[in-house]
Parts: C-alpha cells; structure tokens; sequence
C-alpha cells in the first residue's frame, strides 16, 4: 500500500513521536505505516483521515489499482 502519510506529517512540521502522540500509537509504528513495511487497521486509518480531515483514499492508495487505470 501507497500512503501520503510522511509528506502529511512533514507539511504540518511534525515529529513522527507528535503524530504517534495524536493517533495514540508508537512511534515505531508511525514509521513502519511511512515505510511501508505495515498497513494500518481500518480504525487506525480513520483516526489518521480525521486527524488530517481527509479521506482515507486520499492517503492510502493499493498500487496495483494505480497501474490497472
């Protein structure tokens, strides 16, 4: 899974430990989702689209449905 989460962070000049902060997660995690080495639960991927106020397709995008298009 593709994800925005990284630029997102950086645009609003946040630490990885701030937004582990916000979602009540580890920081650990915060960089394995921006790394893409884990993929959120759905109730963490909303909490991060509220977070931002943004939908969650607008995050997190499956690869192969860019490349089928």
């Amino acid at each position: 899974m593709i994800n925005r989460l990284r630029v997102l962070r950086a645009e609003r000049a946040w630490s990885q430990q701030e937004l582990a902060d916000r979602l009540e997660v580890s920081r650990q995690s915060v960089n394995a989702i921006e790394t893409g080495k884990y993929d959120p639960s759905l109730p963490l991927a909303f909490r991060i689209a509220d977070l931002f106020a943004m939908p969650i397709e607008d995050i997190f995008q499956n690869p192969s449905k860019e490349t089928a298009s």
